[in-house]
């Protein structure tokens, strides 16, 4: 599902995509066969270029790429991962209406999203 919005990731290229440069990543993974995965990347691919520069947004072929796809523990399609400073902060899966995918991706612009399994700090007294 190419678009000049999106990023191709696979099995090898993940690693160096998702620890890069801090920007937060959203991964949709797809497959070709899957009907529901055709329904909601154009949602996808205008996400991609609404946040472009805050939100890295990434296509995974998941019969492709199998070893990524069991290393994630992706088992249903369409499942759309969210990463921030190299972890994931949310999963999503199924097809789901435009405004639910744009307020999923938009976790990963929020401040509290990074901090929210910080450890909390313990009271003084």
């Amino acid at each position: 599902m190419k678009s000049p919005h999106t990023i191709e990731i696979d099995d090898d290229n993940f690693g160096d995509l998702a620890l890069r440069d801090g920007t937060p990543l959203l991964i949709d993974f797809t497959a070709a066969w899957c009907a529901p995965c055709r329904v909601i990347a154009p949602h996808i691919d205008a996400i991609a270029a609404a946040y472009k520069g805050q939100l890295r947004v990434a296509t995974c072929d998941a019969d492709a790429n199998y070893r990524l796809t069991a290393q994630l523990d992706v088992r249903s399609l369409p499942t759309l991962l969210l990463f921030k400073d190299g972890r994931v902060i949310g999963q999503l899966v199924g097809a789901a209406p435009r405004a639910k995918l744009e307020a999923f991706a938009q976790r990963a612009l929020e401040p509290a999203a990074a901090a929210a399994d910080a450890p909390v700090p313990a009271r003084a007294g």
